[in-house]
């Protein structure tokens, strides 16, 4: 009976480390792995294909432009520029996503999550108000906010999966870096994917879950 014990307790074991394992992009297995463009593939794997490295040139692991701010002028007051393995694509398999983040003063970037990644900020010009929320607690108390001001030279994470938001409260425009510990990071913005969806969610559902009007849900869902 102790051996078999011990077997059922290792099989268990064995099934949580590996569940454990995919919680995040896996480790490299080589040096790099430079991506192949995706339309000379037509195989579709969870990452991209890995170019021969006698063909790897300096290029593969250079992108420019990051000096360059983003164009602010749309309804939300905020642009992005990312450098992920699409662009160079000898980030291939390292697990790593950058991108600058420019703010027009009162610029929002709204409530979301990236169910693949944590998220660092950088903060390099301006003041912005950076804050995520935790998950339900199961004592049916509130959610937590965790929540601060931001100011040149300051570091904030947002933990991986949390919904998180950031708002320029400076009078000048604001800037930073932001990276993400995945090659995919994904991003669900609240507002689009419950609001935006296509089809739509059925009216019923949300009146009930938010406790609102028929009529304020078809506005919201008008505007998504």
């Amino acid at each position: 009976m102790a051996a078999a014990d011990f077997l059922v307790t290792l099989a268990i074991f064995l099934a949580l480390s590996s569940s454990f394992c995919y919680a995040y992009d896996v480790d490299p297995l080589q040096d790099f792995c430079v991506a192949v463009a995706d339309n000379l593939t037509a195989v579709f794997v969870n990452g991209k294909i890995c170019k021969n490295p006698k063909q790897v040139t300096p290029d593969d692991f250079l992108a420019s432009g990051f000096n360059i701010p983003g164009n602010t002028n749309n309804s939300l007051g905020f642009a992005t520029n990312m450098a992920d393995a699409n662009r160079i694509p000898g980030l291939n398999t390292l697990g790593l996503t950058v991108l600058r983040v420019d703010f027009a003063p009162n610029g929002v970037v709204p409530p979301h999550t990236h169910p693949r990644s944590t998220e660092i900020i950088v903060l390099l010009e301006g003041t912005l108000y950076a804050g995520f929320v935790t998950s339900n607690p199961r004592d049916n108390t509130k959610n937590r906010l965790f929540a601060k001001i931001l100011k040149p030279g300051d570091v904030f994470v947002f933990p991986i999966g949390l919904v998180h938001f950031l708002r320029n409260v400076g009078n000048t425009k604001a800037m930073g870096i932001v990276a993400f510990n995945s090659q995919n990071p994904g991003v669900i913005t609240i507002a689009n994917s419950v609001f935006g969806t296509e089809p739509l969610i059925s009216p019923e559902v949300l009146t009930k879950s938010f406790q609102l009007d028929k009529k304020v849900i078809d506005y919201l869902q008008s505007r998504f």
